[in-house]
């Protein structure tokens, strides 16, 4: 365990950035903190603190398949991505294929759990938490899924559908990726893939939930308050 225990959370708001150098920014802040922890077991005279992040972005049009998924659950080919504008990224997180796009909060939490709990489980719960408290405040019954992660509507009923799909990569305790809540998200772009490989269930968004659209920065900042009440940390602009 870290000597040094550390609950502030930094948040930066990337804006509209694309995939692969949001994943290597956060690849980044992964390894300077993977540096930290060597630098303590090595001098324990020294220790430094590890930093923890909270990342907001939003990505153009991407489909993303995570390590343990199966190609043939993007439905597009080549020239029908080109065509809806879409890129197509294999990543180093657990979970199938997943889309992200505009009207999409992505949430990257880069933690030392290490700070908080050295608990892969209970952090995927609090994450689910996080998004559960967020949608409550629009009225909506956010619920877990035995055995799929992410938050769920009306789980076990046969409309069952996904509002927040959600995949996470740890190393030395130290965790990347994160979740993906549809807000004003373009639904039509998930009918080109069978999102987390699972072919029973749909997906939805708080607009098309709500009927209406929802503002963007008020979402965000029930996420940041949620987030900071779950996690019991302190977030810093």
């Amino acid at each position: 365990m870290n000597s040094i225990i550390n609950k502030k959370v930094l948040f930066q708001d990337l804006g509209t950035k694309d995939y692969q150098p949001s994943w290597d920014y956060q690849e980044e802040l992964l390894t300077n903190n993977l540096d930290i922890k060597i630098h303590n077991r090595e001098n324990p005279d020294e220790q430094k603190p590890t930093e923890n992040y909270l990342l907001f972005v939003e990505h153009p049009h991407v489909y993303t398949l995570g390590k343990s998924g199966h190609e043939e659950n993007l439905l597009a080919n080549e020239a029908k991505l080109k065509e809806i504008d879409a890129t197509y990224v294999k990543v180093n997180r657990g979970g199938d294929i997943t889309y992200h796009g505009f009207g999409q909060i992505v949430g990257y939490p880069i933690l030392d759990l290490e700070n908080f709990y050295t608990d892969i489980h209970r952090y995927m719960r609090d994450l689910e938490e996080v998004i559960i408290r967020t949608i409550a405040e629009y009225g909506l019954k956010g619920e877990r899924s035995s055995g799929e992660t992410g938050v769920w509507l009306d789980v076990g009923k046969p409309y069952a559908r996904k509002i927040c799909a959600m995949g996470v990569k740890a190393s030395r305790w130290v965790t990347i990726h994160g979740f993906a809540l549809n807000v004003n998200t373009d639904m039509r772009y998930f009918e080109y893939i069978i999102p987390c490989g699972i072919t029973d269930k749909q997906v939805t968004s708080l607009k098309r939930e709500l009927e209406s659209e929802v503002d963007m920065e008020e979402v965000k900042n029930k996420i940041k308050k949620h987030f900071a009440d779950v996690f019991g940390c302190e977030l810093i602009a």
